[in-house]
C-alpha cells in the first residue's frame, strides 16, 4: 500500500511516497513557487539521482499533477502506476478546537476548516486549496486531514486562555492553539522510549527550532503548554516572526508611520525576527557565519533567540516540576550547536546540563543524539522530527479504522526496536564526516 502526504503552503507542496508494506520511503520532494512565474520541483526517488524540473504551476492543481507525473516517471520516478496510490494525507495547520485527532476528509471537515480560516490566515486557505487540488487529481482514494493543533487540545484552560474579555474566546475563539503538534508528538514519544519510561509517566520541554519555532510542555505524556497562540506569531523570536512583544507596539508603529493593520501584520510576519534584527539573514549559518566575521547584529540575532528559548525552557521547567528531558529538534534544533549552547548555559541550577563537547559534535538530522553532562539531573537530546511519518501513520490507521487519539493509540516509533533504514543508511554518511558522532548515538535505556 503507497500513501501519499502533502504538506500545502501558499506558494510550495511538499510530497513524500511512502510504501506500507515494506515500511519504506519511496520518493520526496517538494514543488516550489506555485502560483508564481518561475516554479519548478525537485524531487528524490529511493536509489536515484536527485532531479530538478521546471514547469509553470498558475495554481495547486497543476503542482500536485506534475507530482504525480514525476513520481510516474519511469526514469526517475517511485510507483508504476497511480492506483498504487490507496490514500492520501494532507497537513492542515489550524483545526481550532474542532479537531483533538486527525480525520478523514468530509465535506463538513473542508466546511469546518473554512469556518476557521481567518484564525490561520497564512496557512488554512492554502491547506484547503490543497485538499480540494488532489481530490480533483485522486478522487477514488481516501483524503485524511492531520490538525497541527490537535496534540495541544489537552491543555488546560489556564494555558490556554488570555487575560482578554472572555466573550472574545466564547464568540471569536480567542485563545492558545498552539502548533507543530505533529513534531512535538513524534519526539515526546521518542524521548520516551530513550528514557526508558512509559510516555504517560514521562515530562519533558521540546524546542522546535527552524524557521518557524515553538517550544513545548509535555506532562505525562500530554501538551500542557505551548509557546505559539491564535497564530504562529506568538513565542519564540523565529527566522521572519516576531515571537512575543508588547501588543501596544502595534498601534504605536500604525500612529508613527501610518501603516494599516495588514501592513503591520506582514511586518510582524514576514520581515521581524533574526531577519528584523539582522536586516539581511534568515538562515542562520549565513548569521553564525556573519556573527564570526564580527557583525554585531548577527550576534546580537543568535543571543536573542537563544534567550527567549532558555527563559521559556525555565518557565516550563517550573510549570512541570520534574522535567525528564530538554529536546531539540527541526531545522536549527538539530544542527545549531551554537543555538543550543547558548540556551542551555546557566540553566545548571535547574538541573539541566549539557556537554559542550557532545553539543558541538551532534550536528545531523539522521540520528538521535544524546548531549547530557555528567552530573546532570537532566537529559538533553537531540531528535530528528519526523512528521510526514506521523502523518502516513495517522492516515493508514484511519482509513484501516484503527485510529484514535494519541492517548489512546500506539505508533510504531514508541517500540525500542524500531529503526529508520532510510536515516541510518543517511547517517552513516554523516560519520564519514564526522565520526565522534558515533559515540553519543542515543540508544533506549
Amino acid at each position: 500500500m503507497v500513501i501519499l502526504t502533502l504538506n500545502c503552503g501558499s506558494s510550495s507542496v511538499k510530497y513524500q511516497v511512502y510504501d506500507w508494506k515494506v515500511r519504506s520511503v519511496l520518493a520526496t520532494g517538494i514543488v516550489e513557487r506555485v502560483t508564481m512565474e518561475g516554479s519548478f520541483i525537485k524531487h528524490q526517488a529511493k536509489g536515484k539521482t536527485e532531479v530538478r524540473r521546471e514547469y509553470e504551476c498558475p495554481s495547486h492543481k497543476e503542482a500536485i499533477e506534475l507530482i504525480i507525473r514525476t513520481i510516474l516517471d519511469p526514469e526517475t520516478g517511485a510507483i508504476k502506476s497511480i492506483n498504487d496510490i490507496k490514500a492520501v494525507g494532507h497537513r492542515a495547520v489550524h483545526g481550532g478546537d474542532r479537531f483533538s485527532k486527525s480525520v478523514i476528509v468530509t465535506g463538513q471537515v473542508i466546511e469546518t476548516l473554512r469556518d476557521i480560516q481567518d484564525l490561520a490566515p497564512l496557512h488554512n486557505p492554502a491547506n484547503i486549496i490543497g485538499i480540494e487540488s488532489a481530490q480533483a487529481v485522486l478522487p477514488d482514494v481516501p483524503h485524511c486531514a492531520i490538525l497541527d493543533t490537535a496534540w495541544h487540545q489537552t491543555m488546560p484552560k489556564q494555558a490556554f486562555l488570555y487575560a482578554l474579555p472572555y466573550e472574545w474566546y466564547e464568540k471569536y475563539g480567542v485563545r492558545r492553539y498552539g502548533f507543530h503538534g505533529t513534531s512535538f508528538l513524534y519526539t515526546a514519544k521518542r524521548a520516551a522510549v530513550l528514557l526508558g519510561r512509559d510516555p504517560f509517566d514521562t515530562n519533558v520541554i521540546i524546542a522546535h527550532i527552524g524557521n518557524g519555532s515553538s517550544i513545548n510542555a509535555v506532562k505525562n505524556g500530554i501538551s500542557v503548554d505551548t509557546s505559539m497562540g491564535l497564530t504562529p506569531l506568538e513565542g519564540l523570536v523565529m527566522g521572519t516572526r516576531s515571537g512575543d512583544h508588547d501588543p501596544a507596539i502595534t498601534y504605536y508603529i500604525m500612529r508613527k508611520t501610518g501603516m494599516s493593520p495588514e501592513e503591520v501584520e506582514t511586518q510582524l510576519n514576514k520581515k521581524s525576527g533574526v531577519l528584523g534584527i539582522t536586516g539581511k539573514w534568515v538562515d542562520r549559518r549565513d548569521i553564525e557565519i556573519a556573527a564570526e566575521d564580527g557583525n554585531e547584529r548577527a550576534q546580537l540575532a543568535i543571543e536573542m533567540e537563544s534567550y527567549r528559548i532558555k527563559k521559556y525552557i525555565g518557565s516550563y521547567a517550573a510549570v512541570l516540576g520534574r522535567v525528564d528531558a530538554v529536546v531539540f529538534t527541526a531545522g536549527v534544533g538539530e544542527r545549531g550547536p551554537i543555538t543550543r549552547e547558548y540556551a542551555l548555559n546557566g540553566l545548571e541550577n535547574l538541573g539541566i546540563k549539557a556537554d559542550k563537547e557532545k553539543n558541538w559534535i551532534s550536528m545531523t538530522r539522521y540520528a538521535e543524539t544524546d548531549i547530557t553532562a555528567e552530573g546532570s539531573k537532566t537529559r538533553v537530546f537531540i531528535i530528528p522530527t519526523d512528521e510526514e511519518l506521523v502523518m502516513t501513520e495517522d492516515t493508514y490507521a484511519l482509513i484501516e479504522g484503527t485510529y484514535d487519539v494519541h492517548t489512546n493509540f500506539t505508533y510504531s516509533f514508541q517500540s525500542r526496536d524500531y529503526v529508520n533504514a532510510e536515516r541510518l543508511e543517511s547517517f552513516k554518511q554523516d560519520l564519514v564526516k564526522r565520526p565522534a558522532m558515533a559515540a553519543i548515538v542515543a540508544g533506549p535505556k
